[in-house]
C-alpha cells in the first residue's frame, strides 16, 4: 500500500474521530430520515373517519355505546396525528390526540395518547404482527380498579380493509389475564 493511501486513510480516521468527539459525526443525519415500510403502513390511517364503539366503564356493568369522528394526518410521511372529537360516556364532549410513528433505532412503533378528560399522557411502544394487519401498542396508565395504582394496557389496531379498522383496548387484570374493555369500529368517511 502506498504512503499516500495510508496517510489518506489515517487523515480520514482522524477527521472522523475528531468529528465524533465534537458531536458532528459524518453519517446519515437523524434529521433526514427516509420513510420505511412501517411508516408507509401508518399512512393507511390518514383520512377522515367516523367511529362507533362500546366500552365497559365498570366491571359488571353493561357496555356503553359511543360515537365520534377522527381526522388523521401525516407529518412528513414519518408520523401520523389522529385528532378525535365525540361524546364519551360519563365524560361529555371530548377531544383526543394520538401520535404514532416508527423509531428505526428501536425498531418499534412509538407514540402518545392524550384526551381532554384526563391528565395522564399514555406512551405507546408497539409492534406489527407478521401479517402486517395488526398493530399492538403497549402502554401503562392509571388503574381502572385501584385508585392511585398504575396498570398495564394494550391497544390493538386491526386493519380490516382500506376503509375499515378496529381498535380494541385491553387491561391486564390482577390475575394476570388481559381483559378487553373497549371496541371501536372506524369507517372512512365517504367524500
Amino acid at each position: 500500500m502506498s504512503t499516500t493511501k495510508t496517510r489518506t486513510k489515517t487523515e480520514a480516521a482522524s477527521r472522523r474521530e475528531e468529528s465524533e468527539t465534537h458531536g458532528t459525526a459524518q453519517q446519515e443525519p437523524a434529521m433526514m430520515a427516509e420513510p420505511q415500510a412501517e411508516h408507509k403502513w401508518l399512512e393507511k390511517l390518514v383520512g377522515d373517519w367516523t367511529c362507533e364503539g362500546e366500552g365497559v366503564m365498570e366491571p359488571g356493568k353493561p357496555p356503553v355505546k359511543f360515537e365520534s369522528t377522527e381526522t388523521v394526518r401525516s407529518i412528513g410521511g414519518l408520523w401520523i396525528v389522529a385528532e378525535g372529537h365525540g361524546e364519551m360516556p360519563g365524560c361529555g364532549s371530548s377531544t383526543t390526540i394520538m401520535t404514532l410513528g416508527y423509531d428505526t433505532h428501536k425498531e418499534r412503533f412509538v407514540g402518545t395518547f392524550v384526551a381532554s378528560m384526563m391528565t395522564h399522557m399514555w406512551l405507546y411502544d408497539g409492534s406489527l404482527d407478521a401479517t402486517a394487519k395488526v398493530l399492538t401498542l403497549d402502554t401503562e396508565g392509571p388503574s381502572m380498579s385501584a385508585e392511585g395504582r398504575m396498570a398495564k394496557y394494550k391497544d390493538v389496531m386491526e386493519i380490516k380493509s382500506d376503509n375499515h379498522r378496529v381498535l380494541t383496548s385491553h387491561v391486564l387484570d390482577d390475575d394476570g389475564n388481559w381483559r378487553q374493555f373497549m371496541t371501536a369500529h372506524y369507517r372512512r368517511r365517504k367524500v
